[in-house]
């Protein structure tokens, strides 16, 4: 399928995205979509899901987050939650601006980090007609948590104040990995084909993690309606964790609905793929 190379601007920085235009008059509906965790946009399209959902009608622009990939942004790797997030409400302004979108359907998916921020965005803006969150975060201080061994998490702590000290004066910001090269996720990255993880770096800003420890997307799901939200969640996720997904979406208010597919985190870009394109899909088809 065609993709249209595209740029807005959010705070003050270009955001590179690709827009999937749909055949045919429109208006049409559309939706908005980033990657996950120091992901580039190049990763959802080997998946598959842009294309998918221009198929079925809906107008879809993929960007990457501010401060990756092709986005502009300073320092470069950083992951600032609330930046990410403004970057979906300009992108929505953008779509709007467009002749051929019906700039009262438009929908927001997001995926693992982008999963929360679909969240908050669904809550905050009233723009938003529909939500589908997937292998979502919820709380970003749980997982820093269970990835950390109270003696690390500590000496983390004291990163973070030196890494400020450090900036304060001019210093450039500590990077460190994004991900272990030992990890399921830094194995999956390197075997894809260059064109899909090109500007793809596995290193991110030391602050990314403060940034991501202070993040409670999940504080926030019980103001997404009156907007249908959907979740989808493979119940053996623990890079996201489930169980944290599962207790969200008792607090979220209708409309609502559940998709929870077997497998890990993985599972739902890849076995479970058509499963949650379709949920996707059919969850826009209604609402937009």
């Amino acid at each position: 399928m065609d993709r249209i190379d595209v740029e807005y601007q959010s705070d003050g920085v270009t955001i590179a995205a690709w827009l999937y235009p749909v055949d045919g008059p429109g208006p049409h509906p559309a939706v908005i979509m980033s990657s996950g965790y120091a992901g580039v946009r190049g990763g959802l399209h080997g998946y598959g899901f842009p294309q998918a959902f221009a198929a079925a009608g809906l107008t879809t622009l993929l960007f990457d987050n501010p401060h990756l990939g092709a986005s502009g942004g300073e320092p470069r790797q950083e992951l600032d939650p609330l930046r990410q997030q403004r970057a979906y409400r300009d992108g929505i302004t953008h779509l709007a601006s467009l002749d051929d979108v019906d700039s009262d359907r438009i929908g927001i998916w997001g995926t693992s980090y982008s999963g929360g921020h679909v969240l908050v965005v669904g809550a905050q803006d009233r723009r938003v007609k529909a939500v589908v969150s997937q292998a979502m975060t919820i709380s970003g201080h749980a997982n820093s948590l269970r990835r950390h061994s109270p003696t690390d998490y500590e000496a983390l702590a004291e990163q973070f104040s030196a890494d400020r000290l450090g900036r304060s004066s001019g210093e450039a910001p500590q990077m460190v990995q994004a991900f272990s090269v030992e990890s399921e996720t830094y194995h999956k990255t390197m075997q894809r084909p260059p064109d899909e993880r090109d500007g793809w770096v596995n290193e991110i800003t030391l602050r990314s993690l403060e940034m991501y420890d202070e993040y409670e997307p999940g504080m926030w799901i019980s103001r997404v309606s009156p907007r249908p939200l959907l979740m989808i969640v493979p119940t053996g996720d623990r890079l996201t964790p489930s169980e944290d997904a599962f207790e969200a979406y008792n607090r979220a208010l209708e409309p609502k609905r559940l998709v929870a597919v077997p497998g890990g985190h993985y599972a739902v870009y890849e076995e479970q793929f058509e499963v949650t394109s379709n949920a996707a899909i059919d969850w826009f088809g209604t609402y937009l």
